[in-house]
Order: C-alpha cells, then sequence, then structure tokens
C-alpha cells in the first residue's frame, strides 16, 4: 500500500508539474505575442502566416477526408435505430447536431494532433538537438519568441475556420448518405439540418476548437523544446506529443462539454 500510495504521489507530482510548464509556456506565449509587440518587439507576422498555411490549408485534404466518412458513417448508423421507428427524417437533425457540437471539433482536433502537432514537436525537437534553441537563447532571443508564437498563434487562428468547414463536410457526408440510400429529399435534409442547428451548438463546437488548438500547440511545442537524448529523443517526443495532445483534447472536451451543459 506504501508503494501505491507513492507511486500515485510521484506521478501526481509529475502531472502537475507537466501542467504547470505548459501554464508558463502558456503565458510567455501570450506575453511575447500580445504584450511585447507594444514595446517595440516585432510580431513575427511572416513565420504566423506560414504555420497558418500549415494548418489551415495544407491539412485541408486529410481533415475533409476524416469527416466526410464519419458523417456518411454516422448517418448509417442513425439511420439503422431511427428506421423502424418511422424517424428517419431525424437523421439529418442527429447528423447536424452532433457534427457541430462535437465531432467536427473533437475529430478536427485530433487529427491535427498527428498531422501538425507532431511536425511541430519533431521540428523543435530537431532544433534543440542540433542546438539551435541554444544558440537563440545565447543570442539573448527568446525561443518562445521566434519558435512557439508563431506556432501558437497560427493553430489558434486557424483551427475556427477549419472546424466550420469540417462541420460542413460531415453533413454534407450525412447528406450524400441520407438522399442517395435512405429515400430524403435533399430539400428536407437541408431544411431539418437548418432547423435542428441552433446558434449555440455551432458557438459551443467553435469554442472547443478554439481550446483544442490551443491544446495540441502547447503539448507539441512543449515536447519539441524539452527534447533529451538525441535523435531517440526526438522521435520519444513527437509520439508522446500526440498521445498526450489526444489524451488532453480527450478531457478538455469532457470539461467544456459538462460546462455547457450545465449553463445552456
Amino acid at each position: 500500500m506504501r508503494a501505491l500510495l507513492g507511486y500515485i504521489g510521484s506521478a501526481g507530482i509529475v502531472a502537475l508539474r507537466y501542467i504547470g510548464g505548459m501554464g508558463y509556456l502558456f503565458l510567455d506565449s501570450l506575453y511575447w505575442g500580445i504584450v511585447a509587440p507594444f514595446k517595440g518587439f516585432r510580431f513575427r507576422r511572416d513565420a504566423t502566416f506560414e504555420q497558418m498555411v500549415r494548418v489551415g490549408i495544407r491539412s485541408l485534404p486529410i481533415t475533409f477526408l476524416v469527416l466526410l466518412f464519419v458523417g456518411m458513417i454516422l448517418a448509417f448508423q442513425m439511420a439503422r435505430v431511427l428506421k423502424p421507428l418511422g424517424f428517419t427524417d431525424y437523421v439529418a437533425d442527429v447528423v447536424g447536431i452532433a457534427m457541430t457540437r462535437e465531432l467536427g471539433p473533437l475529430l478536427t482536433a485530433i487529427v491535427m494532433s498527428g498531422y501538425v502537432g507532431a511536425a511541430i514537436a519533431a521540428e523543435l525537437g530537431t532544433m534543440k538537438v542540433s542546438e539551435e534553441i541554444l544558440a537563440l537563447e545565447t543570442s539573448a532571443l527568446s525561443p518562445v519568441r521566434f519558435l512557439v508564437v508563431p506556432r501558437l498563434f497560427g493553430a489558434m487562428i486557424m483551427f475556427v475556420p477549419l472546424t466550420v468547414l469540417a462541420d460542413l463536410i460531415g453533413i454534407f457526408g450525412g447528406y450524400i448518405i441520407s438522399t442517395q440510400l435512405l429515400d430524403m429529399s435533399p430539400s428536407l435534409y437541408v431544411n431539418r439540418t437548418i432547423v435542428a442547428v441552433k446558434n449555440k451548438d455551432i458557438i459551443t463546437g467553435l469554442i472547443k476548437a478554439e481550446a483544442f488548438a490551443i491544446v495540441v500547440s502547447l503539448v507539441a511545442c512543449y515536447e519539441g523544446m524539452g527534447v533529451t537524448g538525441g535523435a531517440e529523443g526526438v522521435g520519444k517526443s513527437t509520439t508522446t506529443s500526440v498521445v498526450l495532445a489526444i489524451v488532453f483534447i480527450i478531457v478538455a472536451d469532457c470539461f467544456f462539454t459538462a460546462l455547457f451543459y450545465f449553463i445552456l
């Protein structure tokens, strides 16, 4: 029992230290991204724009592919439940609400954790191993300003529009199945979706998307800048960033879902 309690305590300390480190990194990033430009430090717009292209443009094909098939799968599964009851028309309602509230932001963030998060962790990890980050510190330049801020702000800016497009693609996947295989007219599907999806559904989904953007980018940057052990350490850090990002995404999703349930 003493050994078990000791293990739980040490694991809790490690978790708190990790969360605290990410919190400090986030605050430092907010300083260099928001406060420092008013003190004469130039905001790195070109680097941020480059990260925006990576997050919002280059990731469109894989995100659209995943959400399209998820929308189709969801329509199939709901039709199997609702058809015996004579409520096949409600497939449009379920797909629209599920996509905007939950599946759109959640699946987009999970895809981004593997597509963008892993790349960020590998890049920063390689820079740490090759002592490029140390060179910045030696030159009295903040690695957070030059490396973390563009990646964090690029993700925060682009996750929201990317999630909106992912929602639409997922709803379109349900539209394909409903109109082609479930004998629902296109106008009925569109009208039911418009009526079912409320503004609060869209807003709550986009709030989740912004939170997930912070989680994915922060975990990737924190893991990348903390690499030790050469090339092997870069590989471990990349894997850890993806796993932890997904875990934190699920935890944050549960938190926001419960919060919105009681508030709205």
